[in-house]
Order: C-alpha cells, then structure tokens, then sequence
C-alpha cells in the first residue's frame, strides 16, 4: 500500500499500550471503535522498551517491536484485523531519547558504548559530553558516595553477563556494568578509574551529569537523531513497517528535545514517501507551528486549550479566584529560575552551555574576558526569560523572526548586574549568528524546552493554581478564557493551513481529564460562592485543613471536586504527587516526611469524614447540570471543529480521571460495536494498585512522576437512559459519523449567535451547524433562553443529537429554549 492510497485520519483512537493491554487485547477492541467512527488507532510507542514498561516511552531497541506486547507478529495481525473493518494505525515515534535501564545490557547501544569508548560505533547516537568528566560518562546510580560502597564492599566482579551472556561485568546492587577489554584483572579501585564510565552517588547528577537527558530523568539517555546514520538505524524497522501497509502515520513524541525539528520532519518525511505525521508541539500564548515544518500539524494541545478556554468565565476567574496581576507570569518565571540556579534540577546543563560559549569565544580577543561566572548567570537568566519552549535554530540559518525577538524580550541587567552587564548580549549574540557553533545553539534550544516543561508545567502549575482547569500543558494562566472570536480564528486558521492536525481534550499526558475540567470551569462562573465553599469543607476537615500550606490544601479541594467521588488512597497518591512537583515543603529527593504524613492524612480523610463529603457531594450534585452543559460542549465543539479529532481511550464516555499514572489504567472495552457499555464509568475509574516508588521517575510526558501502577483496570456498565454516559456516547458516535463525511479539507464559519451563551459555526459548504451552550450558569442566572431566537442558514436543516420529531425540516429560524431543551448542545445537518 502506498502512502498515496492510505486516508488520512478523520479520526483517531489513542491505545495505551502497557502490560495486560497488548497487541491482541488492541484487537479485541477493533469492532468496538470501528463502529465507534473512528477512521485510526492510535498506539503509543511499540518499540521494545524496558520489560514491563507501561508507557513505552523508554525504548531500548529500535530493531525490535514490543515482546510484552506481542511482537511484530502480533503487532501485524492488529494491522490485519483493523484494515478488514476499515481502521488504520498510526503509531508514536520516539525520536528525542532511549532508556539507560536496569540491567543496562537490555541497551545494547549504550552497553557498548559504556564498553568501548567514544571509539565505539554506537558513541555518536548518545549526546555526551566526554570531556566533561574526563573521558568517562557519569552513572549517577549508586546509593551512596562512591567511597562508602566501596568500603562496603558494594562492588563485585562476575561473569555470564551483558547481552549475550558471555562477558565479565562489574555489579554493584542491580546493575551490572561492561568491563573495558583488558581492564579485568586491576584491582578494584584502578579497574573502576579505567572504565569509560564513572559509577557514581545519585546525588551528583543535577550539578555533574555529561550526557543529555530527557528533562530530569537520568534514565532516559538523549539520542542524536540529527545525524542520518543514527536516524537511519533509529528508524529502519518503523519505516519498513510504514512501506508494508502496517502502520499508516506518527505521532512523533517531544519534538522540541531535537537539535533540528525541521529538519528531523524533512528526513521522516523523505524517508516515509510523506507519511501522515503530527508532532507533539507545544504551543505557548499565540505562538504558531512553524510554517515549514513537513507534519500535518500538532497533538492538539493547541486546540485543547481552545476549547476549554471558549467554556470558561474568564472575567469571573480575574474577578475572584485569581492572585494579583502578574501572578501567573512571576510563578512561572520563578519556577525556570530555580531549575537553572547552581545545584538547581538543571544545573549540569547549564554548565555545558557555559562551556560551549566559552570554548567558542576562546579564540576571539572581542568575545575574551568574560568571567565563566557571568556567562552562567546569562545562560541561565536567558533560559530562564524565554517566554516559549524554545526556539529553531537551523544551521547556517538566522533565527526565525518571532524567535529572535522572544530571545532579545530582556533587560540586561535582570541576568547579569553591574559591569558584566554585556555578558548577556554577547550570548545573545552568539544564540543570533547563525555562523556560531550549531551545538551551541541547538543545546541551548533543547535546554530552554526542558526548563519550560519542567519550570512551568511540572513546577509553577503546582503552587499557582486559583483555577486547577488552566493549569494543563500548552495552557496559558495568565489569560484565563478565550473568547469567542478568538475560539473561531483559531478554527478558521485550523482549517486554512493545518487541516489535517490532531486535535484533543484528553491525553495520557493531561493533568486532568476533560470532563474533570469541565467540572472545574463551572468554578469560574459563581468564584465567590467557591470561595465560600471551599472555606466551609476545611472548616469540616480533621485538624481544620492544612494550616501550615493553604495553597496545597486549596489545590487538594479541587482535585477532589474534579474527580467526585473519589477513594482517599488515589487522592492522596495525586496529592503527595502535586506537592512534590511544587518543591515547596517537600520534593521527590528531598520529602519532608511530617509534611508529606500531613497531606496525606487529609486527602485520605475526605472521603471519610461524613459530614465534609457529604457537602462535596452536594456541591458537586447542584453543579452537575452546568457541567454537564461543558462536557457535552466541550465533546461537540472537539468532534466538529476543523482538524482529526484523537479521542482518549475510554473518553467516549464520562472520565474523570487525574495526572498520570492515575489516567493510564487498562481499560476493558465490549466485545460487540453495537454494545455500548462504557469502558471507565466515573463511579468506578480504578485507582492505582500500589503508589509507587515516590522518586524513580516513570514515563517522560511528567519527568518525576512515580512508577505506573500495577494493572489497574476500569469496570464495564451499561449507561442508563438519559444518563450523562449514555448522551456523551450516543453524541460521540453521531458526531464522529458526521464528521467523516466531511473530509479533511471542509470549510469552517463563524455562525452568529444572538446571546455570548451560544457558540456556533458552520462546516462544510454550509452542510453542518454546530451549537453549543457555554457558561451555563451564567445562562441560568439571567433567565435562561427565554425567547432568543437562532437564525438559521438557508434550506432545511434537521437536528441530529435528539431525533425529535420537532426538529426535522427546520427553516428560518428556531427558538434556542427549543432546540436545546433535551440537550445542551446541537448539531444540525442541511437535508
């Protein structure tokens, strides 16, 4: 099958591949999501990872597809039994990083890279910094200084081990390290001093580590998939599989860690015949994909936080829930900030940027002088300051407008005061010409989208939260809503230069799930009355709340409120995760155990205090209608507005499930397409089995998030009539079947609306009409519809959610208290 003859996606289906889940069970799914209406599925990585993975996000063989999973052979009778009822497959690439497992030999790669040197034929895949340590790559997975497990006898030779089973290694605890051929008989302390690699205290790697990273996992090893050699044998099995007919598209993971994303794209795309490919950008504030990136566009972030922005009360988050103006901007600066400070979570790799810069200004008398103390406080400051990801630098290119300016967006004086001032610039400069080093520039670029993940999304979002809904990757708040003019400039442009990007409102990455936000933005229409609430449930809480940290006791509330009703042990798993992102009384290598007994003693307590979840209940019953007003819109608005809508898997149905690994649980779907039992019902979304080792960090989308539950699984249940499940699922089907017969390259319009409590829009050639209800309490508070009255396009148009009789061959116009009696949500289709 050529790429010509594939489809692109209407729509796809993301799969979290993991054990208990595999290849076969995928299968078992396929009648199901055909008849769903979804055109693809969507896989998460299906290289062979570390054994028991439940991500796939730490690959440790590109040359092999997922034994746990079921092998290519498994992974190819997927692709048999999918084409047969009209599915595709797009699968995830990861490009950015390997893992550095346990045992290390499962890495061939890297084993032999440890074994042989930067001679070896697999040194030029790992980005590492030799000289930095002398010729040695650090390990930094002891338990102890180097010294204390010496003297406790902690290392031992042995042999039988590495790949095949045949060499003599160095153990130590549960790894085991290759041995440099003719080192085997030194006594122990010179034989470790001759490695090309320097085992070392855990501790040492924030301020010493010499090979990139993804984020702050050390066990994930960067790639230099830049150069065509690794890219050739990082790809070779994937694009084979692409040339079979197996697999259709990717979606290609963290594209902002690679040297050269352009030109990473140009290469895949080249090299794949133009397979479909979506990356996963993220976008800040207005930022736009770069125009000449080769993909079909993003993840859909972009148009998650559209969505959710269009539906929620902006004026009422400024009005009473937010902090004063700046708060937003300051946490987040502040949160960059303290990841590149010395011995912050970065500091290693600020220290190689200042390396680079000093080592390409050692032979020019204009760019000597500057103190290695000063060029640190400008790298760190500029990587602090950029207000995006990162930007593009291409070599031998000048720097893309946009980004050339974000990087000037600074006061010298805020990096480096007093007379090295000019430090500053002559960074900046160096960042600007495109003639300086491409390393230089690439690793600064990689560097400053580490520090925005983890500064902002994994650090700031934690401690700044007056509305928890915003605080999602690629969201924005400091400008909290999206109005709705913005919402359909968005979708026109959507529709006029990225027609076939994914769109989502649930990922395995989000923090919370859709309808958990939807929830949460009812909060933003009555803050006052929240404010209210909240004060009485921690008035009703044993010990009166968290007095020694009100702003993770606020944080706690509404987590809870997003995921109602909700076991303590799973809020509390969440709980102890989101104080620990926030670095404040307590981290994942430093906790603060009576803190952390605090936190989880209250979350735990919830659930089990009667009167206080008695309230919570209350609450959350009275403000159900308006949220279930944001799910139903939230749902329509992603299934017809332009692009490839990616649904979550069990979506399709309420889910109300929190940041991972709480949203990753397998779910079981029914055997029958036409069976609509929901696979994760919000009454009984599992909880994690075990919490996890609190600082062994698991998949990358949260770099210190803790290992993934065991098996968790989500219970089936027919939805009742009329329930809230059975209307998502009976509203997802028709949608999505709508959706498919307009194609990717369908026309989208602005629809007027005579209230701001009505959104709507036209696809097509004028052939569907999308209409939607948002800020349902508002909508509420000033009477309702009454007699407002919707204009509709020429011809006769028939609504298509409800099936009633009173809504077919509509003209002219129709009462909205009419047309959204049933539901608060519409999609009419033009007979």
């Amino acid at each position: 099958m050529t790429t010509a003859e594939r489809r692109p996606p209407t729509a796809s289906y993301r799969l979290q591949l993991q054990p208990g889940f595999g290849f076969a069970e995928a299968a078992d799914a396929v009648p199901y999501l055909a008849g769903l209406g979804v055109s693809h599925l969507h896989l998460s990585p299906v290289l062979q990872a570390v054994p028991g993975s439940r991500h796939g996000y730490d690959v440790v063989d590109h040359g092999r597809i997922s034994a746990d999973h079921g092998g290519e052979s498994g992974l190819r009778a997927l692709a048999d039994r999918a084409r047969t009822h009209g599915l595709g497959l797009i699968a995830d690439i990861v490009p950015n990083h390997m893992a550095a497992p346990t045992p290390l030999h499962l890495n061939r790669a890297l084993w032999r890279t440890l074994r042989e040197g930067p001679d070896s034929p697999f040194a030029a895949w790992f980005d590492v910094d030799w000289d930095a340590q002398a010729g040695r790559v650090l390990l930094p997975v002891l338990g102890d200084r180097l010294g204390a497990v010496l003297a406790d006898g902690g290392f031992s030779l042995a042999t039988g081990g590495g790949p095949d089973g045949d060499e003599h290694v160095l153990r130590c605890g549960p790894h085991a390290f290759p041995l440099r051929p003719g080192t085997e008989r030194l006594p122990l302390p010179e034989l470790l001093r001759r490695q090309w690699y320097r085992p070392a205290w855990w501790r040492l790697a924030r301020t010493e580590l010499n090979y990139r990273r993804f984020f702050t996992v050390n066990e994930l090893i960067a790639v230099r998939v830049e150069l065509p050699e690794v890219f050739d044998a990082t790809h070779a099995l994937l694009l084979r599989l692409h040339r079979e007919g197996v697999l259709d598209g990717f979606r290609v993971d963290h594209p902002d860690g690679l040297a050269d994303p352009r030109g990473y794209l140009r290469r895949l795309r080249d090299a794949s015949g133009g397979a479909h490919v979506v990356v996963e950008k993220i976008l800040t504030g207005d930022e736009r994909l770069p125009a000449d990136w080769p993909c079909a566009g993003t993840t859909g972030y972009d148009a998650l936080r559209h969505i959710d922005g269009v539906l929620t009360d902006g004026a009422g988050v400024s009005r009473a829930l937010r902090p004063p103006a700046g708060a937003a901007a300051g946490a987040a600066l502040r949160g960059k900030a303290e990841l590149v400070r010395p011995q912050g979570e970065l500091d290693a790799e600020v220290e190689r940027l200042v390396r680079e810069v000093l080592a390409a200004c050692a032979d020019d008398p204009d760019r000597s002088d500057h103190p290695a103390w000063a060029v640190r406080e400008a790298v760190a400051g500029l990587l602090a300051a950029f207000p995006r990801y990162r930007p593009y630098p291409v070599p031998g290119e000048r720097l893309p407008a946009s980004d050339a300016e974000a990087l000037r967006a600074r006061p010298d004086e805020a990096l480096v005061p007093g007379v090295f001032s000019g430090t500053a610039a002559l960074v900046e400069k160096l960042l600007l010409d495109p003639d300086s080093p491409a390393s230089l520039r690439a690793r600064f670029s990689q560097t400053a989208a580490a520090v925005a993940a983890k500064g902002v999304e994994d650090t700031a979002y934690y401690r700044h939260h007056p509305l928890l809904s915003l605080n999602e990757v690629g969201g924005d708040p400091a400008r909290p809503g999206v109005s709705p003019e913005d919402f359909h400039a968005f979708c026109a442009r959507l529709a006029r230069d990225w027609p076939g990007s994914m769109t989502a409102l649930s990922t395995h990455d989000t923090k919370r799930s859709a309808d958990a936000r939807a929830r949460l933005a009812v909060l933003a229409e009555l803050p006052e009355e929240w404010l209210v609430e909240r004060a009485a449930w921690s008035a009703l809480a044993p010990g009166g709340g968290l007095p020694q940290d009100r702003a993770a006791e606020d944080l706690l509330w509404q987590t809870a409120f997003a995921a109602w009703p909700i076991d303590g042990e799973r809020l509390a798993e969440v709980a102890l995760k989101s104080v620990r992102e926030a670095k404040l009384h307590t981290t994942w290598t430093d906790p603060d155990p009576g803190y952390e007994r605090a936190v989880h003693a209250l979350a735990h307590s919830i659930p089990t205090t009667d009167a206080l979840a008695a309230r919570i209940g209350a609450f959350a019953d009275r403000l159900a209608p308006y949220a279930r007003a944001n799910t139903l819109a939230a749902t329509l608005l992603h299934l017809t507005m332009p692009g490839a809508p990616d649904l979550y898997q069990g979506s399709e149905f309420p889910l109300y499930t929190l940041v991972d690994p709480d949203n990753r649980a397998v779910v079981f779907f029914p055997a029958e397409p036409e069976n609509v039992a929901s696979p994760a019902e919000p009454e009984n979304v599992a909880s994690p089995a075990e919490p996890g080792n609190a600082t062994s960090p698991a998949e990358p989308g949260n770099a210190t998030s803790p290992a993934e539950p065991e098996n968790a699984t989500s219970a089936s249940a027919t939805p009742a009539p009329g329930s809230l499940a059975a209307e998502k699922a009976a509203l997802t089907r028709t949608a999505l079947r709508h959706h498919a017969r307009l194609g990717p390259k369908a026309d989208y319009a602005p629809w007027l609306t005579p209230s701001p409590h009505a959104l709507a829009f036209l696809r097509g050639d004028e052939e569907l009409l999308t209409v939607v209800t948002r800020l349902p309490f508002g909508l509420e508070q000033a009477g309702g519809w009454r007699d407002t009255v919707l204009p509709l396009p020429e011809g006769r148009w028939t609504e298509t959610l409800t099936g009633r009789s009173g809504l077919t061959g509509l003209t002219g116009s129709v009462p909205l208290a009419a047309l959204l009696a049933d539901l608060p949500v519409a999609l009419l289709v033009r007979e």
